[in-house]
C-alpha cells in the first residue's frame, strides 16, 4: 500500500495520472476526525480536491482498530446521498483507488468553518441547526424502505467496529449494571433496520461556509435505525452545552431548532417507520448510550473543563438507561432542567 502524506501525495497523483502532465500542486493536512489521513490538494491548473486514505489504527488514547475497507463505504454512501440532498450538501466522489484505500472528493471552499469549533466558541447558529435537521430528515425519509441504496446493506461489520463495540459494549464493560440495558438497545436497533443512517452525524463533520452547509465523513454509514443518528447527534450538542451555563436557554433553542425541523421533514409524507413518533422513545436510549460513551467509551470528549461535568453526565445517563424518559422531548427537558445535577456546582 502506498502510504500517503502531504509530502508525497502530489507525486502519487502525478504517477497515477490524476493530475495533468507537468502540473504542480500544493498539499496540506486537514483535521477531520480520528480515523483517516485527510489532505487538501490544490493543483495549479485544475480544481482543488480532498484526498482521504484510511488507516487501520484510529488516533485515540485506547487502542482502536478498523478495516481500511471502510473508505469504500464512504464512497457508496456519498453516491446514495447525492440525489437525496440539496446540491452542495455533500461532496462529489472524484475517484477511488481501492488498491491503496484512497478516496478523492470534491474540495469544499477553503474559507469554511467546522461547526464544532464555532459551537465550542459559543457561537450558536440556529439556521445551521435548522438546516441540519432538514438534511438528516431527508436522509432518513428518502431512503426509508430502500435497502437497495447501499451495496451489502445487511453488513453491519464496520458499524460494529466503529460504533457498537467502542461505544455500547465498552460502556457496558465499564458499568456492568447497564449490561442488560445495552444488550437490549443493540438488539432493538438490529430489529429496526429501516433507512440509511449516517452514524457520524456530528458538528465536527459539518462544514459551514457562505454557500451553505456541507456534510463530510460517511464511513460509518449503514442501513439501520434512524434513532441512532438522533441520539448520536444530540449527544454532541448536549455535551457542548455543559460548557456554557449562562447560555443554557440558547442551547435549548438550538436543540429545538434541529429537532423541530427534523420532525417536520420525516413526518411530511407518512413514512411511518421513520416518523418522529416511531423513533422518539428509541432515540432517548441512544442519546443516553452515546452521552455515556463520550465520557466512558473509547473515544471520549476533550473539551469538558470541570470535574462535575462528566459526573453529571454519568449520573443522568445511568438513570435514563435504568428508567428511560418516555420521549426525546422529556429527556431534553430533563437534561436542561436537572443538569447540572442537584448538589453539583453550577
Amino acid at each position: 500500500m502506498w502510504e500517503l502524506s502531504a509530502d508525497n501525495v502530489v507525486d502519487y497523483l502525478n504517477r497515477t495520472g490524476r493530475l495533468r502532465p507537468g502540473s504542480t500542486a500544493t498539499a496540506q493536512p486537514l483535521a477531520w476526525g480520528v480515523s483517516n489521513l485527510v489532505l487538501r490538494v490544490e493543483p495549479d491548473d485544475q480544481p482543488p480536491l480532498v484526498i482521504k486514505q484510511s488507516r487501520p489504527q484510529l488516533r485515540t488514547k485506547v487502542d482502536w482498530f478498523s478495516r481500511c475497507e471502510r473508505i469504500y463505504r464512504e464512497a457508496e454512501v456519498l453516491r446514495a446521498l447525492l440525489p437525496v440532498l440539496p446540491p452542495g450538501a455533500v461532496p462529489q466522489v472524484l475517484f477511488e483507488d481501492r488498491e491503496n484505500f484512497v478516496l478523492a472528493l470534491e474540495a469544499i471552499r477553503p474559507d469554511h468553518a467546522v461547526w464544532k469549533q464555532r459551537l465550542l466558541e459559543d457561537r450558536l447558529d440556529f439556521d445551521v441547526a435548522d438546516r441540519l435537521g432538514g438534511y438528516l430528515g431527508l436522509i432518513h425519509r428518502e431512503t426509508a424502505g430502500r435497502p437497495d441504496v447501499l451495496p451489502d446493506a445487511a453488513d453491519w461489520s464496520l458499524f460494529d467496529e466503529l460504533r457498537i463495540d467502542p461505544f455500547y459494549r465498552w460502556i457496558a464493560r465499564v458499568h456492568p449494571s447497564i449490561d442488560s440495558a445495552i444488550n437490549d438497545l443493540i438488539e432493538e436497533m438490529n430489529r429496526h433496520r429501516v433507512c440509511l443512517v449516517h452514524a457520524d452525524f456530528s458538528p465536527k463533520n459539518v462544514l459551514v461556509h457562505v454557500d451553505g452547509v456541507t456534510l463530510v465523513d460517511f464511513e460509518t454509514g449503514h442501513y439501520g435505525d434512524p434513532a441512532f443518528d438522533l441520539g448520536f447527534f444530540l449527544s454532541h450538542l448536549l455535551l457542548k452545552s455543559l460548557r456554557s451555563n449562562d447560555q443554557r436557554v440558547d442551547w435549548r433553542r438550538l436543540v429545538t431548532a434541529f429537532w423541530s425541523r427534523y420532525r417536520k421533514i420525516v413526518d411530511a409524507t407518512g413514512q411511518t417507520t421513520v416518523s418522529s413518533t416511531a423513533t422518539t422513545a428509541r432515540a432517548v436510549r441512544h442519546l443516553a448510550g452515546c452521552l455515556l460513551a463520550r465520557i466512558d467509551g473509547k473515544s471520549t470528549v476533550d473539551y469538558l473543563r470541570d470535574p462535575w461535568q462528566p459526573v453529571a453526565v454519568r449520573q443522568t445517563t445511568l438513570r435514563w438507561l435504568a428508567d428511560p424518559p418516555p420521549t426525546l422531548d422529556h429527556a431534553l427537558d430533563d437534561f436542561f432542567t436537572r443538569t447540572p445535577a442537584p448538589g453539583l456546582p453550577e
